[in-house]
């Protein structure tokens, strides 16, 4: 039988906890236990590049066992919404409707970004989702910009410079900002692009408190630019990338503190199939 803790150690790659002071703490898998649930204000959910319709790929089963994975992560523990950050679908438009179908299954709220595969035009986007590759909401005290990354041939673009700064000065009053854009902004990997305008400008926004990425999609840690942090989350589905699927969980704490962990949702679905 699975203790608790241990089920965490196996499911939870790493966790980093950012203070109320920005001040950013990092563990390792099986040295924490989450939160008490009371403690949480607001929770959601991160997954990228499910590719659906990626030829030789499983990608109606990778869809499918990410929906029931989000949707046992709302029954469990609670999400406020989920975010689908980029390369929802593979090159081809008609595949986008089906994609929309597939996250309609999902049993809370959900948000989508752009990305470099996703080659349709930002109209057929914006009568799909309701919103442009831009778009930004607010939820209990907490900013959220989605910004683009590509244009719709799928070359790596960044995004326009004028909404990110009119909306983090929007939300310059709300306690903690969020940015979620597919392609990060600095050449960590040979897939990001450099957007030195862009990180200088959240290095200058003391309430953001985490960019999120898809796109690369074996990275599933963190990295630091300008006292930010960039953070990433594996993937849904496609050819390559870590050994596992995953998605990215972040709970905002009522302290004012911050945590974010990756799960490895292939182990977690081995260790479900077992009595806990």
């Amino acid at each position: 039988m699975l203790t608790r803790r241990r089920f965490i150690g196996q499911t939870i790659r790493a966790a980093i906890l950012i203070s109320a002071g920005n001040t950013l703490t990092s563990f390792l898998p099986g040295t924490f236990l989450l939160p008490d649930r009371k403690k949480i204000r607001l929770r959601f959910a991160l997954a990228s590049d499910g590719h659906y319709g990626q030829p030789k790929t499983d990608f109606a089963v990778t869809h499918a066992n990410m929906v029931q994975w989000l949707n046992k992560e709302k029954q469990d523990r609670g999400l406020n919404f989920s975010v689908i950050n980029g390369d929802l679908f593979h090159d081809k438009p008609e595949l986008l409707p089906q994609v929309k179908q597939v996250w309609d299954g999902l049993s809370m709220p959900y948000y989508v970004s752009h990305g470099n595969h996703d080659k349709v035009p930002e109209e057929m986007w914006k009568n799909t989702f309701g919103y442009g590759w831009h778009h930004a909401f607010d939820l209990k005290d907490c900013g959220f910009l989605i910004l683009n990354t590509a244009d719709i041939d799928g070359k790596y673009i960044c995004p326009d410079f004028s909404f990110a700064q009119h909306q983090l000065q929007q939300y310059a009053g709300k306690k903690h900002c969020f940015v979620f854009m597919h392609i990060a902004p600095a050449k960590w990997t040979p897939n990001a692009i450099e957007c030195k305008g862009l990180t200088d400008l959240f290095a200058q926004q003391p309430n953001l408190k985490g960019i999120f990425h898809g796109h690369d999609h074996d990275q599933d840690g963190m990295k630091e630019l300008g006292g930010k942090h960039y953070f990433f989350d594996s993937h849904i589905g496609g050819n390559w990338g870590t050994p596992y699927n995953g998605y990215r969980i972040v709970e905002v704490l009522k302290d004012g503190s911050i945590f974010t962990y990756q799960m490895n949702a292939t182990a977690s679905v081995q260790v479900n199939s077992n009595t806990i």
